[in-house]
């Protein structure tokens, strides 16, 4: 296993430092468990939470959805400039409530339901089969305008864009809808080659301006923009950058959410990206490219206390995860508002190999911090046995409690167990709930043993329990691509 690591850790002097639980006080930055030790700087940081506070009233929605779009505009026909080769013309949508104009011709193509379309990925030999499980600890914040389509001006229609983010209405940033799913304020993300799990900050809910559930859905959505508008312009030359993706998407989402809108926020985030390379028998014995065959390499991105894990079923073992990355306890490293962590300073990229029936979980920390590595495991490899033995349970959101967990509401309802997707989403979809649901169970108990509480207690800090926190779960399945 080869392992790539992105620079630093951006050791130093820290200045009020926002911890998950909200407390703003005097600290220094360690590199912790980050496996990146060189220091790309230090000094005095400027305080995570001391923002500019709230500004009230701001412009317009119209107003500032126009000025979105010019600076969109703006910004790609720079890259026009740079690049001649662009990705071809998305597909005309002649439903315009479905799905906002597009304003860039570098904008990635986009499926019938709005999503990103894989088949920019030319030529893949594997990809994901995936399943997506979510459980609020509270009711998601709505996205705030600009964000947020207007009100249509009818009582029966939801006035939050978390009654689903496939609303007809939708959250839109830059005259596109915005990718992925809300939580609370985790984001996830899944795909045929990719899938993250990001975690927001929730002391921002303290803040008058601050919207933790916003920054962790923009830096999913331009992360996987990003990738696939890389993919739709190389074709079959196309090579992985996930340190290019993030920066992009970090400085994105630090426009998107500055003056006028001035959203504040900070998120972790965690990503992995199926590619593949020719196999190690291949390079040996070697074979040309017309005989050449491949085998599936997994890059995985980390910043932050989000988590990629990959399983072997066959094995039962655990082939990988990421490290958590800390300043302090219960302060992980995280991108936005006055945070001194950047992607290119402090994200650590790893590459792993796989194999065809391989599991890959993304994981915010609500599952880590109520389960152990062993425990996941298990959970996995048992739910798909489970399924595979046709002993798998009625799905729950069959019965009545949604993927988000709170009231059977918010924008992820129906996201788990589907019945029109096929086979192998549908049971992704089971194990991402089993091992949501184990993680739930904890999460709620007071009197349970945990990692978080074991974590707390290393730290001299009293703690019992699980930790209720949001649980986000993504899990895919390595398979091979149908030969065109």
């Amino acid at each position: 296993m080869r392992r790539l690591v992105a620079v630093s850790s951006c050791a130093g002097l820290g200045r009020g430092f926002g911890s998950r639980s909200g407390v703003v006080g005097y600290g220094v930055l360690s590199a912790g468990l980050v496996r990146a030790a060189p220091c790309c700087g230090g000094g005095p940081r400027r305080a995570w939470l001391s923002g500019s506070g709230s500004r009230g009233g701001g412009q317009l929605w119209k107003q500032q959805q126009q000025q979105q779009q010019r600076r969109w505009l703006s910004r790609t026909a720079g890259l026009r400039s740079q690049d001649s080769t662009t990705a071809p013309p998305p597909p005309q949508d002649t439903d315009r409530e479905a799905q906002a104009p597009h304003t860039s011709a570098t904008y990635p193509r986009l499926t019938e339901d709005g999503d990103l379309d894989p088949s920019v990925f030319v030529g893949m030999p594997f990809r994901f089969d995936t399943g997506i499980a979510l459980f609020a600890k509270r009711t998601p914040r709505p996205f705030p305008p600009p964000f947020l389509s207007p009100p249509s001006g009818s009582f029966s229609d939801p006035l939050s864009t978390h009654d689903r983010s496939r609303d007809r209405r939708g959250a839109y940033v830059d005259g596109h809808r915005i990718q992925g799913y809300t939580n609370g304020d985790d984001a996830v993300f899944a795909s045929d080659y990719f899938v993250g799990a990001n975690d927001g900050v929730g002391a921002w809910s303290a803040r008058p301006r601050g919207h933790a559930g916003l920054w962790a859905r923009l830096i999913l959505h331009f992360w996987a923009t990003a990738m696939f508008e890389d993919a739709a312009r190389k074709g079959t030359a196309y090579r992985p950058d996930p340190i290019s993706y993030l920066q992009r998407a970090y400085d994105q989402t630090t426009e998107a959410t500055g003056p006028p809108n001035d959203w504040q926020g900070t998120t972790t985030t965690a990503g992995a990206q199926l590619h593949y390379r020719r196999s190690k028998t291949a390079t040996e014995e070697g074979q040309t490219s017309n005989e050449t065959t491949f085998e599936p390499l997994l890059h995985v991105l980390n910043l932050g206390d989000s988590q990629v894990m990959v399983i072997r079923p066959e094995t039962r073992e655990m082939l990988y995860k990421s490290v958590e990355q800390w300043h302090w306890f219960d302060c992980p490293r995280q991108l936005g508002t006055n945070s001194p962590d950047t992607p290119r300073g402090c994200a650590v990229v790893d590459e792993v190999p796989l194999r065809e029936g391989d599991v890959v979980l993304a994981m915010s920390d609500g599952v880590i911090d109520n389960l152990w590595a062993h425990e996941i495991v298990e959970k996995v490899c048992d739910s798909l046995e489970q399924w595979r033995s046709g002993e798998a349970p009625p799905s729950r959101s069959h019965q009545g409690q949604g993927a988000v967990g709170v009231e059977g509401q918010g924008e992820n309802e129906g996201v788990v167990g589907q019945s029109e997707k096929g086979e192998g989403k549908a049971m992704m979809e089971f194990v991402a709930e089993e091992l949501m649901e184990a993680a739930r169970v904890i999460a709620v108990d007071p009197f349970a043993e945990s990692p978080f509480m074991e974590h707390a207690i290393e730290e001299g800090l009293a703690s019992g329990g699980g930790k209720l926190d949001d649980i986000s779960v993504v899990a895919a399945i390595c398979r091979k691509n149908a030969p065109p």
